[in-house]
């Protein structure tokens, strides 16, 4: 079985936001080999308008342009990403998406693949007491959660 087939056998039911993309980060890359449709459903592109293409194309005016140079970095360095990035939905409507993404690695434990997990959310009102940890909710409750304790959310 293909690791795409794989990712879409556990992805498609999920009502989390789920993509998968090469291992490529450099511009324009990485090219998404998957997308499922409660990702369809979050950012108005079919899943078939995003394979082949890069995720980039979700960025616009007022997406941090740090935290899209930290991604890459991080993923290198850490092989993980974990924040809040403003997205734009193929209408053009803004919104706050919070992306968990991880290597699939290959047998050597080089990546293969990274999996992104992502989930609208809204800014909370107030200062966060845990030191801005919990800065975001999700629009939507999910039985599975993104961000745990202490990791670094970018906005």
């Amino acid at each position: 079985m293909e690791l795409t087939d794989l990712v879409r056998l556990f992805a498609e039911p999920v009502d989390l936001a789920v993509v998968l993309t090469d291992v490529d980060l450099e511009r324009p890359g990485p090219t998404v080999l998957y997308a499922n449709p409660a990702f369809a459903r979050m950012s108005g592109y079919a899943p078939a308008d995003l394979v082949g293409g890069t995720p980039r194309i979700l960025q616009g005016p007022d997406t941090n342009r740090e935290a899209t140079r930290h991604l890459p970095r991080l993923l290198r360095a850490e092989g993980r990403f974990l924040g809040c990035l403003r997205n734009y939905r193929r209408d053009g409507e803004e919104y706050l998406c919070e992306i968990d993404v991880r290597p699939i690695l290959d047998r050597n434990g080089a990546p293969q693949a990274y999996i992104a997990f992502e989930r609208e959310v809204v800014r909370r009102r107030g200062r966060p007491a845990d030191g801005g940890t919990r800065r975001y909710r999700p629009t939507v409750q999910s039985p599975l959660p993104l961000v745990g304790a202490g990791m670094p959310i970018f906005a």
